[in-house]
């Protein structure tokens, strides 16, 4: 039997009268990965907040990893969760080396504040090889690159052997050389025997690799449609979810998006 890592039943989301998210049913199966497409405001942070236990639903039921919210030890379970933000880059330190700041995910702090031993120094440059990263493991952080910095984030999140990998529009201040050899590193990881479960929140289609079995499309805090790429990367599709007039086309293993006048 597939085992169930997320399964979210009609969860909605209210703040101050505003409705959020309205009636949003998830499942992810284990290894499975997903890309997760929606406008600016149409509640992306909110589910993933609600995914990983950081907001509440006001109506629905949330499983994770077999664990029913409300019933379960969330701080426990977030551990279990690892959520690679860009909002992060800037906020540990520059002078910490690559390795350290990897390091640090063994506590989930800011910083490294304890020695580490032999074996978790071996353990995070294990993890910053996996994603090709050992060329820098000595180099400062805040000497990376954007696109360097962000594999040094998902190596962070990864220390821990997360069983789900939330990745925040994890490319977004790449320019198109680092965004491709950055895709590239994530298709390595996501093809690894010892990955976890991908969720890949983007704008932007051409990130949406092979890799990637199943997209959902929220707008406006409703389901759009969710299902196969090739089911759910249409013209059709994308003009309901944008707005506006628009044509999907292929390009080897590449959607590409243009917007019609």
């Amino acid at each position: 039997m597939t085992e169930t890592v997320v399964e979210l039943e009609e969860v909605s989301f209210c703040r101050k009268e505003r409705q959020i998210l309205t009636e949003v049913s998830w499942r992810i199966d284990a290894r499975t990965h997903w890309a997760l497409l929606g406008a600016n405001g149409c509640g992306k942070t909110t589910l993933l907040k609600i995914l990983t236990g950081y907001e509440w639903p006001t109506f629905g039921t949330v499983r994770v990893l077999g664990e029913r919210f409300g019933i379960c030890d969330i701080g426990r379970l977030r551990k279990l969760i690892g959520w690679v933000s860009s909002a992060m880059t800037q906020r540990l330190p520059a002078q910490d080396t690559s390795v350290e700041v990897v390091a640090s995910g063994l506590d989930a702090s800011i910083g490294l504040y304890r020695h580490v031993t032999d074996e978790e120094h071996r353990t995070s440059l294990a993890v910053l090889t996996q994603l090709r990263g050992d060329s820098i493991a000595d180099q400062k952080y805040g000497t990376l690159s954007q696109g360097e910095m962000q594999k040094v984030l998902i190596a962070r999140a990864l220390v821990c052997q997360p069983k789900i990998l939330i990745l925040d529009e994890p490319c977004i201040g790449l320019d198109p050389a680092a965004r491709q050899r950055f895709l590239k590193d994530l298709s390595v990881l996501a093809k690894s025997d010892n990955a976890p479960t991908i969720i890949l929140v983007t704008h932007h289609i051409e990130e949406i690799d092979p890799w990637i079995q199943n997209v959902m499309l929220l707008k406006d805090g409703k389901v759009l449609t969710q299902g196969t790429p090739d089911d759910v990367i249409t013209s059709e599709r994308m003009k309901d979810l944008l707005d506006c007039p628009c044509t999907v086309f292929r390009q080897g293993n590449e959607f590409l998006l243009r917007v019609d006048a």
